[in-house]
């Protein structure tokens, strides 16, 4: 079984990307500038925000953290996209999910400048998406796509299974496994809750990406010897004997399951940091989209 290290790849793409950065230095071009707004004090959006600034600080790139108060308006917060939206010195910026219950996440989305929308949810990045054309792909997904490409995983004519249908990782993560490229080329199952022998779909797949949200869902009996394993789940679990008072777990077995498997991706350490570098690598990229 090898371990699909997120952490050690997302490292080595970070080294890449501050090599870029060094050289935009050198012949004078502008340094990637990236924004994150982030509305209230919820723990963990916290610590993922503060991660993706120290990213920034590695690569080298400019940051800017807009920390904005729980009970701050829609109205307020649209105004402050704008605002980005509109600041030359801004190439791309992220809103945290989740928001508080009384903003609309969908017009938050669409506020942004697709140009600026470098975790690629905005409709037209999409699209542009599923068309293969240009654009900023969803920082979980092409993360995924990153890994199983750095570790020289066959996808095409393989069958892929992705459990999970959410619009920010499971419908884009089996777009992207399907779509013509490498990698790519696969046939592709996307499944959810509504599932019939959801086990007996699982266990057809040559890779299995468990992007369903709960915690240890996917089981060893849910999975074909020799398969490849792509844990997208984090979970924060009471853990008295921690420190924390919490431990992290994917959406997968991992300790029955990995026994099985060709590769794996652990939790923590697989997924979360591949989608940070991902980020990384959309901030890059749009020097090249905007200018």
């Amino acid at each position: 079984m090898v371990l699909l290290d997120g952490k050690k790849t997302s490292q080595d793409i970070q080294l890449e990307i501050a090599e870029k950065v060094q050289q935009l230095k050198a012949e004078g071009k502008k340094t990637p500038h990236l924004a994150a707004i982030l509305v209230g004090g919820d723990g963990a959006s916290l610590t993922y925000v503060n991660a993706k600034v120290k990213a920034c600080e590695r690569v080298g790139f400019e940051s800017t953290l807009v920390h904005m108060d729980a009970t701050t308006s829609e109205e307020d917060l649209l105004n402050k996209i704008d605002e980005l939206n509109n600041d030359d010195a801004i190439d791309g910026f992220i809103v945290q999910l989740p928001l508080p219950n009384h903003i609309d996440e969908m017009k938050v989305t669409l506020a942004v400048s697709p140009a600026k929308d470098v975790d690629g949810f905005h409709p037209e990045n999409i699209g542009k998406m599923c068309l293969n054309l240009p654009t900023f792909l969803p920082a979980t997904p092409n993360g995924v796509l990153e890994m199983l490409k750095r570790y020289n995983i066959e996808t095409s004519g393989k069958h892929c299974v992705v459990i999970g249908r959410s619009h920010i990782v499971g419908s884009p993560m089996s777009i992207l496994m399907a779509r013509n490229g490498n990698p790519g080329n696969a046939t592709v199952t996307l499944a959810h809750s509504r599932t019939i022998n959801l086990k007996e779909v699982c266990a057809s797949a040559d890779i299995l990406i468990a992007a369903v949200g709960k915690p240890l869902f996917v089981t060893a009996d849910m999975v074909k010897p020799g398969a490849v394993v792509v844990d997208v789940g984090i979970h924060r679990v009471e853990d008295a004997s921690k420190k924390s008072g919490f431990k992290l777990l994917g959406d997968v077995d991992f300790a029955n399951v990995a026994e099985k498997c060709s590769h794996i991706s652990p939790v923590p350490g697989g997924v979360g940091p591949m989608t940070i570098a991902s980020l990384m690598m959309n901030t890059l990229a749009a020097i090249e989209l905007n200018n």
